[in-house]
């Protein structure tokens, strides 16, 4: 599988980096020629100084072999662009955009960008695994309606020992990441929920206030 990433930041640097360990083909591109070139050294992958905004830019990341786009820079208006750009391509199965501002997520809808997602601490390792190991209720949550990403900490005593894939994902919400002691870990079969930890939920908007009942009551 080929992706292209646009934005070589947090996210899409921590991105490339889960889908290189992952064995997948990753080019970044990058209008920052100093992160791109810092980039270039951190990782084993092609990096591009240039505007994904540009076509030829595009062109040259070999576009028309991409099977997945991922546009996660820090600018809305050129996610959105980007995204716009890549549906031209028909090989592209899958195109997810990073929206930084939750109001801007209609407008991404209405040109039927695919997924969009607003990144905190643990997007980039959820954006990894829907990209490598998709599942259809995760398109669905992310795809449709108002989303958001909550860091909850885990104070329901009733959840300790039982195992976190029991409760996600559902068609409200999924459990994304477990934090302990400051380590990001993604959810395995093995991973149970005890005291002193904190969790990162992906949740539609209208189903926040069940997601926080739930896990701290």
């Amino acid at each position: 599988m080929y992706v292209i990433i646009v934005g070589a930041g947090r996210v899409g640097l921590n991105l490339a980096q889960s889908l290189i360990r992952e064995g997948l083909n990753v080019t970044i591109i990058e209008n920052d020629s100093t992160i791109s070139e810092e980039v270039a050294e951190q990782i084993n992958a092609m990096v591009i100084h240039g505007d994904a905004t540009s076509v030829q830019v595009l062109e040259d990341a070999d576009i028309t072999d991409a099977d997945v786009f991922v546009a996660a820079t820090g600018h809305d208006t050129v996610n959105l662009l980007t995204s716009v750009l890549s549906q031209n391509y028909d090989n592209i199965k899958k195109i997810i955009a990073r929206v930084n501002d939750l109001d801007h997520v209609n407008a991404f809808k209405r040109v039927g960008i695919d997924i969009t997602v607003s990144p905190e601490s643990a997007v980039a390792s959820y954006l990894e695994r829907i990209i490598t190991r998709p599942k259809v209720s995760d398109l669905i949550i992310l795809g449709r309606g108002s989303t958001e990403l909550l860091d909850v900490k885990l104070e329901n005593k009733d959840l300790y020992g039982k195992r976190v894939l029991d409760y996600s994902p559902t068609e409200n919400y999924i459990i994304c990441a477990v934090y302990e002691d400051n380590e990001l870990i993604i959810p395995q079969e093995d991973t149970v929920f005890h005291e002193n930890q904190k969790i990162s939920v992906i949740t539609k908007s209208e189903c926040v206030q069940e997601v926080t009942k739930l896990f701290a009551p």
